[in-house]
């Protein structure tokens, strides 16, 4: 999994999603090259997209070109001598994937690559068999935690930052830090199973916090608010952009909610179909998840009137047990306080309960307004598990977890931990009592294996399925 030395042969097509427009999907195409190379022009049935450098890096670029196709059956582009075929069609039966977790704290890179990527193989095979349209990404797509080593300012993060460092010293700073997340992005995407689906099935992303670093958000502020810190969020985010949406400040594509970019929270919405993504980490502090922008595009959403399901991507958990028990006991202990980040982390922390409660009652007054259930989907905990919550009028909130595809599983004594957690049950909202329930086939809330999440509409109807590496598939759940 190490950087080659030079990159030989272009990295890419990587197909990003950025609209649907009409009957057709709006589209980029990333790819990376050496420096001083170009990538050959992308063709199609109604023309040809000429390559656009995004960014230059001490040893490459970062391309773009955007181009179109159908989003009402199946099409196909040509680019450097290979046609890729797109299952484009997103007006009648569907199918979507969703990954998350895709990698891990240490040593990742260091990681043997069929062993690294064995479920994005699987997932690989599973498109051939039957493809998907879509390819959701649900947080933590890359693990840069390790980006601030090797560097006299950041060498220490987050124990500690320096008080007052240089301008000079934080230009270079930036320049290591840009480098190092170029470098852990490019051998992602050069990973033979990851590129051959990319380049078939068109992405959304939205980020975590490993996006930017361990528990970003709900860091002391003295940490985030840092001139390291600031400058650690800048080049996650501009890498964030860069890779996982193909763009660049001030050009965000139309399914942003805000153009400006203050939070980066996304909607896309197909025939039947409604994919919320909202920004849980550009706007997050150790009080709040969302600030007030983010809340304005939710709230906007709830006020749509939208025929057919909704996805909403929460990239922690939208439902899980009651983490204000697990909080108190960890400041109890002081070798357990390192880990007060992961658990504020949550929607249910007690730092975030207000808040919490006003999502899930925008959720329910969402479905009641479209008379459809929603389906919430997650990862971030490195297990599966599912939930339900009732709304009233026979309307239910799904949540679905499927995390990760390359982070391996923690003890199995640990997903029983948590199972018996749910198992006191919570009910933030009167009336509309939380449900944690197995996946098919499992006897324990929390599956302890690496995962990944099938969605299908068939006539209409939505089903869920998990293919867990141990286990193998679930059978179909009805939504």
């Amino acid at each position: 999994m190490a950087m080659p030395h030079q990159i030989t042969h272009p990295i890419g097509p990587i197909l990003l999603l950025d609209d649907v427009a009409g009957d057709r999907l709006s589209l980029s195409a990333l790819f990376i090259t050496a420096k001083g190379d170009t990538p050959p022009p992308i063709a199609w049935a109604a023309g040809t997209a000429a390559p656009v450098a995004l960014a230059r890096h001490a040893h490459a670029t970062v391309w773009r070109m955007r181009f179109s196709l159908p989003a009402d059956r199946t099409s196909s582009y040509h680019w450097d001598g290979t046609d890729y075929e797109v299952a484009g069609d997103l007006t009648g039966d569907l199918r979507l994937a969703y990954v998350s977790c895709n990698g891990e704290e240490v040593g990742d890179m260091l990681r043997e690559g069929s062993e690294r990527n064995a479920m994005w193989s699987r997932l690989r095979e599973e498109h051939r068999r039957q493809p998907f349209a879509l390819l959701l990404h649900g947080g933590d797509q890359v693990y840069a935690d390790e980006v601030t080593q090797g560097h006299e300012l950041s060498r220490d993060w987050p124990d500690r930052v320096p008080d007052d460092p240089s301008p000079e010293a934080l230009v270079d700073l930036r320049h290591h830090l840009r480098e190092r997340f170029f470098e852990r992005y490019a051998i992602l995407y050069a990973a033979p199973e990851l590129a051959w689906l990319a380049a078939r099935v068109p992405s959304l992303m939205q980020w975590d916090d490993h996006d930017i670093c361990d528990g970003w958000g709900s860091l002391p502020r003295d940490r985030t608010e840092s001139a390291v810190g600031q400058t650690l969020f800048a080049v996650a985010r501009e890498s964030f952009l860069l890779f996982q949406h193909g763009t660049v400040q001030d050009d965000l594509p139309a399914r942003f909610g805000d153009p400006s970019g203050a939070h980066l929270g996304w909607g896309i919405h197909a025939p039947g179909l409604r994919i919320l993504a909202p920004d849980l980490r550009s706007e997050r502090t150790r009080r709040d998840i969302m600030g007030r922008p983010g809340w304005a595009m939710m709230d906007a959403e709830a006020e749509r009137n939208v025929e057919g399901h909704t996805l909403l991507m929460s990239s922690v958990p939208l439902l899980g047990p009651r983490m204000s028990l697990l909080e108190t006991l960890m400041v109890a202990i002081p070798r357990m306080q390192k880990y007060e980040d992961d658990l504020r982390d949550q929607w249910q922390s007690r730092s975030h309960r207000d808040e919490w409660r006003r999502m899930l009652a925008l959720v329910r007054d969402m479905a009641r307004r479209d008379g459809h259930n929603v389906t919430a989907i997650s990862g971030e905990i490195h297990l599966a598990t599912r939930a339900v919550m009732d709304l009233g009028n026979d309307l239910h909130l799904h949540q679905l977890v499927a995390s990760g595809i390359a982070h391996r599983a923690p003890p199995k004594g640990w997903a029983r931990f948590l199972g018996a957690l749910a198992s006191l049950g919570e009910s933030p909202l009167p009336g509309h009592p939380i449900r944690i329930a197995p996946l098919p086939g499992q006897r324990t809330r929390y599956t302890a294996e690496r995962n990944y999440l099938m969605l299908d509409r068939v006539s209409g109807s939505w089903r869920a399925q998990w293919d867990l590496e141990l286990s193998g598939l679930t059978d179909p759940l009805p939504l």
